[in-house]
């Protein structure tokens, strides 16, 4: 009998042990799972901004570009009266395909950057174009988009005014592969690029904030894609 008890006395001690024992085993796997599950998210990261880095170094203009009603130049931020350097880029590529008759009109499009700035970014981009020979009524001025999704979205509504419907879109290279992304979201009729290629913009932080601004642009893609299905 005192055999019995010495034997069930033990499988106890030892089912108390092993239960001690087995707990920081359970905290161990669930910090493995945990950390396995961030390398995952953290390798998924970075193959996702390589994705974005390598659509950017390699963006084209669109080969033969095709005679258009308008180009939509997208605007970038003013230097005060004046448009930044990188802006003139992009309007340096509206004139030429003005110019060479690519393009009948243009639509500049961007809003105020500081309320102490005496013209938004439309307007600056107007005063370019005109004192480089484009007459003012071939110019439409979108003042008001502070997005490359506003900046698509009015310019859509002003060509549905005009009546125009085949479009060129005048950014950067690095800004091109988003800007097509949206154009195609909102149903823009087979836009074609023009992309000018920089050599005053410090393209490291741009491209950096090009990833950033994509980022947001998949949530607010993905947010607008849910209204659209809810309503």
């Amino acid at each position: 009998m005192k055999a019995l008890q010495r034997m069930r006395s033990t499988g106890r001690k030892e089912s108390e042990l092993k239960s001690r024992l087995s707990h920081p085993e359970k905290k161990f796997t669930a910090a493995k799972r945990l950390i396995l599950c961030l390398l995952v998210i953290f390798m998924i990261g970075l193959v996702w901004v390589g994705i974005r880095f390598w659509n950017m170094n390699n963006a084209a203009s669109t080969t033969p570009l095709k005679q258009a009603q308008v180009g939509i130049v997208l605007g970038a931020s003013m230097w005060g009266a004046e448009p930044s350097p990188g802006l003139k880029e992009r309007l340096n590529e509206a004139l030429q395909l003005y110019r060479n008759g690519t393009v009948k009109h243009l639509i500049v499009s961007g809003g105020l950057d500081k309320p102490t700035y005496p013209y938004t970014e439309a307007e600056g981009m107007q005063r370019y174009l005109v004192d480089r020979g484009v007459p003012a009524q071939h110019i439409v001025l979108e003042n008001h988009a502070t997005s490359t999704y506003e900046n698509l979205l009015y310019s859509q509504r002003i060509m549905q005014e005009y009546g125009w419907t085949s479009t060129v879109i005048i950014t950067h290279n690095y800004h091109g592969p988003r800007a097509l992304e949206i154009a195609r979201f909102l149903n823009l009729d087979h836009p074609q690029m023009a992309l000018a290629e920089s050599k005053v913009l410090n393209m490291p932080l741009h491209q950096s904030r090009e990833v950033l601004a994509y980022a947001k642009w998949s949530l607010q893609r993905w947010w607008l894609g849910a209204k659209t299905w809810v309503s």
